[in-house]
């Protein structure tokens, strides 16, 4: 049986986090630096726990104006500081809940950069080994960060995304070009159905690109996230699909 771990990004400031935890199997809560506060951070904790799923830490940059999507030049040990900053907070934070913190997925445009910049993607590598050894690093299938946290030793799950656009290298269609974002539902869960069974995507040019699908991150921000996270479960268990973090 093929199985996929399903991912959310939480803590966001979504008004379906509660009911999007009954579908996914993991959830990335959001750290402050781009949204959600220490109360956010500490309920999302409470609700994951409550409903069983793995706990992921989803660090940023400093950039709660843009949503953390702004690109930005910031030293190495600059951002090995945040996101060591970032994943103490809430790894308190289910500490005190009886919780085990499993995983670190960087958000937006810090995911973005460190799936092409090296040294972005050595730092995070390097805060997350230095935090947990056995936390797992999720990043963009085939990227840079993964390749850093194979070099540290980490676990790491490679990650496919459900409603964006990719380009022919395997990385994904910038936000704000065409085709960065799909909108169709039945296209979106095509792409996704393809790149769990066949590891493989229909890149913006008609060519397919080759993808290794450990995990598929939901967008809990959408507008339908809710409606087509349930048909997506939907499509896993007609095609003998199990979601398991």
């Amino acid at each position: 049986m093929v199985k996929i771990d399903l991912n959310a990004d939480l803590g966001e400031g979504g008004s379906a986090d509660a009911e999007l935890m009954t579908l996914v199997s993991s959830v990335n809560i959001a750290c402050g630096f781009h949204a959600g506060d220490a109360q956010t951070m500490l309920t999302s904790v409470q609700h994951a726990i409550t409903h069983g799923v793995a706990i992921g830490a989803h660090p940023s940059f400093p950039d709660r104006e843009n949503f953390g999507r702004t690109a930005m030049t910031l030293p190495p040990e600059t951002v090995y500081a945040q996101t060591l900053y970032q994943i103490g907070a809430l790894e308190a934070m289910v500490r005190t809940r009886h919780g085990v913190l499993r995983h670190v997925k960087p958000h937006g445009m810090l995911y973005n950069q460190a799936a092409k910049e090296p040294a972005l993607a050595d730092a995070i590598a390097r805060a997350v080994r230095d935090v947990n050894p056995r936390l797992i690093l999720v990043g963009l299938a085939g990227s840079e960060l993964i390749r850093a946290g194979q070099r540290y030793g980490l676990t790491t799950r490679q990650e496919v995304f459900a409603d964006r656009g990719y380009q022919p290298d395997g990385s994904l269609v910038p936000r704000g070009q065409p085709g960065a974002l799909i909108t169709d539902s039945g296209l979106a869960l095509a792409q996704t159905l393809d790149m769990v069974r066949s590891g493989r995507v229909k890149t913006a040019d008609g060519a397919l690109a080759k993808v290794q699908a450990d995990t598929v991150c939901l967008h809990g921000d959408g507008e339908h996230a809710l409606l087509f996270a349930r048909r997506l479960r939907e499509a896993f268990a007609e095609h003998g699909i199990l979601v398991s973090a």
